[in-house]
């Protein structure tokens, strides 16, 4: 069921900027793969997998936040999954030494962060109730 009003678009605001937010460093993370391909120690085989997993899923989030922003129930649920499966695997994998190169964990650390915010607002009382 999806109920749009102007509140539940506006309470959404912070959400969708948080995964907008994710989006964009999720893509220009792949763009500096890219670039620096020839680099094995900074880009290995595990970091264009990873790098390709997490501009899937910030596509999916930013898709979801966008859906729940317009009333979705389902968005709001599909978001709350997403969101809060992608944080627990950031944080293994910010934990974990030597799985990726250092520059990758921090990038990782700060999607971390992006999707600490969006979990924590996507959970709260308030969104939902809108």
């Amino acid at each position: 069921m999806t109920t749009t009003t102007p509140n539940t678009v506006a309470g959404f605001r912070p959400v969708l900027l948080l995964t907008g937010g994710y989006l964009t460093l999720s893509v220009l993370t792949l763009i500096v793969i890219v670039l620096f391909r020839d680099n094995h120690t900074m880009v290995t085989d595990a970091v264009w997998v990873r790098a390709t997993i997490v501009v899937a899923s910030s596509l999916l989030t930013f898709s979801f936040a966008r859906s729940a922003a317009r009333g979705s129930r389902k968005g709001l649920l599909r978001l709350r999954i997403v969101a809060g499966v992608m944080l627990v695997a950031i944080v293994v994998i910010v934990a974990l030494p030597g799985l990726f190169p250092l520059w990758l964990r921090i990038e990782q650390a700060a999607c971390g962060l992006l999707l600490l915010g969006v979990t924590v607002l996507v959970n709260s009382r308030r969104l939902r109730a809108r």
